[in-house]
């Protein structure tokens, strides 16, 4: 268990480098989903529109 600590002691700045990474990428593809279903919602509206022409 103490080298496990040692290993945690020496590469904490990629450990937090890691996690801030991790961090990120769920953003982005939280961002990708949020897109692509305000692309539907978008195409939808546009066929409610084009119907009541």
């Amino acid at each position: 268990m103490e080298s496990f600590f040692d290993f945690l002691e020496k590469n904490s700045l990629y450990i937090v480098l890691f996690i801030t990474l991790t961090i990120w990428i769920g953003i982005f593809l939280h961002l990708l989903s949020v897109d692509k279903r305000l692309k539907q919602i978008q195409k939808e509206i546009r066929e409610i529109n084009e119907d009541e022409k």
